[in-house]
């Protein structure tokens, strides 16, 4: 049995009319005719009613459509499958939280010098959900993303080691007004609801701010009136006056500054401190991603302390 007649009977169900099927297979009527009767004999079993003017399947030619379309529905998952294979030992493969897609990594890279920047590399973008998903399947062979103490992260940490790269930390931030005053502040009245823009609870960092912020809800009143995964998201409606957001400090500085169109919400004692960090199994990757680890463990990123901006320079830390 050839698997191209499962695809001639798809068509034929599709158009009920041999000459169309033909065409859409393209091959002439008396050939996909031929190809027909090929499969009917390889069943043992009539497929197509002919005795009427329109056509129909028999009952046996639906099992076999029901088959054709399952045997097809799973090649077209393996050779997925097999794509992801090749591209997963040819390259090595990032996932990575949305923020740092943008904020980090590309600088990152560059600043890990020429031997990293023309190796051929992946970047699988997500929440944090998602990311941590991509890594139990084995779809990528690196984690990036941001930690914090009280937060855990969803893996079975037994089975993987990381490397702290560096610093950031979130921080409440608010449009401004025409004098450059915060258009909201958390220290503003207590009978006044704060509105909050606020990352999803899928997200690293919605994570790690509910865990972090979770002590203080007795000072706070905040009122959630937008969610997003995208810390560019809450930026920008931040920018806008409508609301407070928590976000990296690496991705407010640009608008932090006297022209700026941001302002902090608060005093500093409410930034939460994070670590960026990459994430690997313990088990033996692909040579290329073994040699990008090696890469990685090669330079001192712990001693000192850095902060983001000492490995991503200013002008490169936001990627638009």
């Amino acid at each position: 049995m050839e698997t191209a007649w499962l695809a001639d009977l798809q068509a034929l169900a599709e158009t009920l009319n041999f000459s169309r099927a033909a065409e859409k297979r393209h091959i002439t009527q008396p050939a996909f005719g031929r190809r027909i009767k090929s499969l009917e004999d390889w069943c043992g079993s009539e497929l197509v009613d002919r005795s009427t003017h329109r056509l129909k399947l028999t009952p046996a030619g639906e099992a076999m459509l029901e088959a054709a379309n399952d045997i097809a529905a799973r090649l077209e998952r393996v050779i997925s499958d097999l794509e992801q294979m090749r591209a997963a030992t040819s390259a090595v493969t990032f996932a990575a939280t949305h923020a740092l897609s943008f904020i980090f990594f590309p600088g990152w890279i560059q600043a890990l010098g020429h031997e990293a920047s023309t190796m051929p590399i992946r970047l699988l973008s997500d929440n944090m959900n998602e990311c941590e998903r991509i890594m139990t399947e084995g779809r990528a062979q690196f984690l990036l993303c941001h930690d914090h103490r009280n937060s855990r992260i969803r893996l079975d940490m037994n089975a993987y080691r990381h490397v702290e790269l560096a610093t950031d930390r979130l921080i409440p931030v608010s449009g401004r007004d025409r004098d450059g005053q915060p258009l909201h502040t958390l220290s503003q009245a207590a009978d006044r609801a704060i509105p909050h823009l606020a990352f999803e609870e899928t997200s690293g960092m919605g994570r790690i701010l509910s865990s972090a912020l979770s002590a203080h809800t007795d000072r706070l009143h905040l009122s959630t009136v937008f969610t997003s995964h995208l810390a560019m998201a809450l930026k920008a409606l931040a920018i806008e006056g409508k609301g407070v957001a928590w976000i990296p400090e690496s991705l407010a500085a640009d608008e932090m500054g006297p022209v700026g169109r941001l302002t902090s919400a608060g005093s500093y004692d409410w930034a939460v401190d994070v670590s960026i960090v990459l994430i690997r199994p313990h088990a033996r990757m692909t040579d290329i991603a073994e040699s990008f680890w090696t890469l990685v463990q090669g330079k001192d990123w712990r001693s000192p302390r850095q902060p983001l901006s000492a490995i991503v320079p200013p002008g490169q830390q936001i990627i638009s």
